[in-house]
């Protein structure tokens, strides 16, 4: 699949999509799909931190984020098309996945 920037439309359906199954939804903040995940307490939430950026290096794409105790905020965007593409969608189903795990 090529790499490309996504429309609007097209992240406006991907972002209903990607919501459907969270209590805690993603949204766009600064052009980038933004979540906080919240955790019990710091162990956690490095413990999620630390999955994310294995799975992170493995497909080469990288998040964006701050970490606070136990939340973590995460902000997604491809800088090689200047924008969201399929890729950010992946990241954050797979942060959903090791969310829900941890």
């Amino acid at each position: 699949m090529k790499l490309s920037k996504l429309s609007s439309h097209e992240v406006d359906v991907s972002l209903a999509d990607l919501n459907l199954k969270n209590t805690v939804k993603w949204h766009l903040e600064d052009n980038k799909l933004t979540k906080t995940f919240k955790f019990k307490d710091f162990n956690l939430a490095f413990g999620f931190m630390t999955m994310c950026a294995l799975y992170a290096e493995k497909v080469n794409h990288h998040p964006e984020w701050f970490n606070l105790y136990n939340s973590v905020k995460v902000q997604l965007t491809t800088h090689d098309v200047l924008g969201i593409s399929y890729k950010d969608f992946e990241l954050a189903n797979k942060m959903d996945f090791f969310g829900h795990i941890i």
